[in-house]
């Protein structure tokens, strides 16, 4: 599909629609170059259709399904509760086409054009179409993404499917077994767990290895309440149709596999060799601060780029290469890119928390009074300072730890101190009162909850 007339040349070729793609072809746009998109599927990439935007949306329907369960505790009683897969998957499907309508009219409004192909350089000027044309460009992007890692053994097919394939399932399995132990793993366990599957999560390690055990604690002991089970130090040797067999021995019920164990960087069909663009040892395509590849003519961003493999990231990435290809002057040159895991509790992390001359303060929500009134005290806030008293990283283990994290993110890249974050009022009763009150406990003068003078011996 061509929306519109696709130019012989044009001033920028993106290709790839997703987060990082359209946000830069916008930007350039409304720049003043002429810009064409090259997508092979939909508009939003997989960030829209099949995993940041489908993944948080069947979270929210899987913790309404779960509360109507166990709200006894206010007073609210529900008997048989139930959920239908198909109106479930209709919605998770509905949100997506919405948001993909929302891109494709921005583009539009921009004069865009979106042209629905493969795309392959001819050359460090020429793209080659699936559709049988070729376009000529000053400028091209970079914007295809990843894909999943496939597990040798564990290719997917059949009753082993990949996250994207996890968020469309038609019903609800019975059981599940998820190999890999990161956000994504953490994150379709939780939701399948509280629609009532019986989960399994197999790690190699421990779950959230990378992240703090303080938090990932609280997570596990979640996981453990909604029956889902975690095989630490495990390896899966084999599976069948209805079960996993661990290096152990061990058999699992899996009337679904899930293989999460990572992402790689999606650059195979583009035949990069035809460009001097230069990949790095694990396929990553090398930029510098200004999105620029080793190639005059040739820009890149997101996650083919590298870590974090994150939306937001690749987003500002997306405005940094839409004004780079205008001839500004711009740089990626952010100080932190704030991580969030839709687990419950949920987790977000802004800068460190750890590390030489850094101190931490840490404040409990049991001492909050919206997370008292809501019953959801298993959380923590934690802030991290330097010896000037500059925040130096913030971890959230909250209900809306989300949306709270960009305060963070801001103070950082602020150079915010703890006091400018103590004499913040912040509004009450809310979740975000509780980095004022670790940043006031930070500086020895709590007011909702006691931590004890360090000795002046």
């Amino acid at each position: 599909m061509v929306m519109g007339s696709l130019p012989e040349d044009v001033d920028l070729a993106v290709v790839g629609g997703g987060v990082g793609g359209y946000v830069a072809a916008i930007r350039a746009a409304q720049l003043g170059l002429n810009v064409t998109i090259v997508e092979k599927d939909k508009m939003g990439g997989h960030c829209l259709n099949y995993a940041c935007i489908p993944s948080k949306t069947m979270i929210k329907v899987a913790d309404i399904f779960y509360e109507t369960q166990h709200s006894q505790k206010f007073g609210i009683n529900v008997q048989g509760a139930s959920i239908n897969a198909n109106e479930m998957l209709n919605w998770r499907m509905d949100v997506s086409a919405k948001l993909e309508r929302g891109v494709e009219f921005l583009c539009k409004q921009n004069q865009i054009e979106i042209v629905k192909a493969t795309a392959t350089f001819l050359s460090s000027n020429t793209l080659q179409l699936t559709n049988g044309t070729s376009l000529d460009f000053k400028k091209a992007l970079i914007a295809t993404g990843s894909e999943p890692v496939v597990l040798k053994g564990f290719e997917f097919g059949g009753n082993v499917i990949d996250y994207k394939r996890a968020l469309m399932l038609e019903s609800i399995p019975k059981s599940m077994a998820i190999v890999g132990a990161g956000y994504v793993a953490v994150e379709i366990g939780t939701l399948y767990a509280k629609l009532g599957s019986k989960v399994s999560i197999i790690a190699r390690s421990d779950v959230l290895s990378r992240f703090d055990r303080d938090a990932v604690e609280l997570v596990k002991k979640k996981l453990q309440e909604l029956g889902a089970k975690v095989y630490t130090n495990a390896t899966p040797a084999s599976h069948d149709a209805s079960s996993v067999t661990l290096n152990s021995g061990e058999k699992i019920g899996a009337e679904v596999i899930v293989v999460a164990i990572g992402l790689v960087p999606y650059t195979g069909s583009l035949v990069l060799e035809n460009t001097k663009v230069k990949l790095d040892k694990k396929g990553f395509v090398q930029v510098d601060s200004s999105m620029r590849t080793a190639d005059p003519s040739i820009l890149a961003l997101g996650d083919v780029v590298g870590e974090p493999m994150l939306a937001h990231k690749a987003m500002r990435q997306g405005v940094i290469a839409g004004e780079v290809a205008a001839g500004q002057n711009s740089s990626y040159d952010n100080m932190v890119v704030p991580a969030v895991i839709f687990s419950d509790p949920e987790i977000a992390i802004a800068g460190v928390i750890e590390g030489e001359g850094i101190s931490v303060t840490k404040f409990p929500l049991s001492a909050l009074g919206r997370a008292i009134a809501l019953d959801t005290t298993n959380g923590f806030v934690k802030i991290a300072y330097d010896k000037d008293q500059m925040v130096k990283g913030v971890e959230i283990v909250s209900d809306e730890a989300s949306s709270m994290i960009s305060e963070a993110a801001l103070a950082i890249e602020m150079g915010a101190t703890l006091e400018d974050i103590a004499a913040t009022i912040h509004p009450h009763p809310t979740y975000s009162e509780a980095v004022m009150e670790a940043a006031e406990g930070a500086l020895g003068m709590p007011i909702h909850f006691f931590v004890p003078k360090k000795s002046s011996e």
